[in-house]
């Protein structure tokens, strides 16, 4: 893939600006995935970001590149884009864009239902690591009918933007670009290990909240403890839904040191064969 596509993306998605045939649905996602992205950073901005146009640009060409294969736009999107975007200047970042999201987790992730057998393998290929891994969690979880379905997507879609902070977010994205895909699960089970203490409510609803970051229940406890201990809670991040459960980045990369005592890359390896053979 060349630079060429880039260019050749992006005049076909003015094109379709200019004639009023761009798929409108995919402008308001795309819009309102922008509005969401990075809060903190005021990068992308919808009046005064200094990248939104970047941004746009960037997601504009990808929504075409997608169209040829049937797909429209993915909310999450926008947060992957502007990672990169940081850190690589257009049009490179449109060809890494492009390579990340054709890995084969994220490609299935990001393929709607077209992709929806594959997206319930990695949900069962989680599930078992979790059993393995976190057996109490996974127990609890099962008694409460709560599935990789309710929390992973989110996580995988967006590269864990939406949930962890800055830095720490910037950390795991340095290593699975170089290990891939396994990393993903790798992280986000060091995640649910940060969060363990917090996944034993008796009540379904609160386990979902927690999960997704909006435990009420859970911030008020983190308060409690930081009070107890002299000190106060400080939101870095305004767009990082677990910084108040106190997973930043040296919390999740103790757990990630610590994973290598439970992570076995051949158990990966061996679960992505039984799972996804033609992967």
């Amino acid at each position: 893939m060349s630079k060429d596509m880039y260019r050749a993306c992006s005049a076909r998605a003015q094109r379709a600006l200019q004639r009023g045939t761009f798929p409108e649905d995919s402008l308001v996602s795309l819009e309102k995935d922008m509005d969401e992205t990075l809060p903190a950073l005021h990068l992308f901005h919808r009046e005064t970001g200094a990248m939104r146009q970047d941004l746009k640009d960037l997601l504009l060409a990808w929504t075409v590149a997608r169209s040829d294969e049937g797909l429209g736009y993915t909310m999450g999107a926008a947060r992957i884009g502007a990672m990169l975007l940081i850190n690589i200047p257009l049009p490179h970042t449109f060809v890494t864009m492009r390579n990340l999201l054709d890995r084969h987790c994220m490609r299935s992730f990001y393929g709607g239902q077209k992709s929806r057998d594959e997206v319930e393998a990695y949900f069962r290929i989680f599930d078992t690591l979790l059993a393995d891994s976190l057996p109490k969690v996974y127990f609890n979880f099962k008694q409460h009918h709560i599935s990789p379905s309710e929390y992973l997507s989110d996580w995988l879609i967006t590269m864990f933007i939406d949930h962890l902070p800055f830095e720490a977010c910037a950390r795991i994205w340095d290593v699975l670009l170089l290990e891939g895909d396994s990393f993903l699960f790798r992280a986000a089970l060091g995640i649910i290990h940060v969060l363990e203490p917090r996944l034993f409510f008796p009540d379904r609803d609160e386990l979902i909240r927690v999960l997704k970051g909006e435990s009420k229940a859970a911030v008020e406890a983190a308060k409690r403890a930081a009070g107890a201990a002299g000190t106060e809670i400080h939101l870095v991040d305004l767009g990082a839904r677990y910084e108040v459960y106190g997973l930043d980045e040296e919390t999740i990369w103790e757990r990630l040191e610590e994973s290598e005592e439970w992570w076995k890359e051949s158990t990966w390896s061996r679960l992505i064969l039984r799972e996804l053979p033609d992967a």
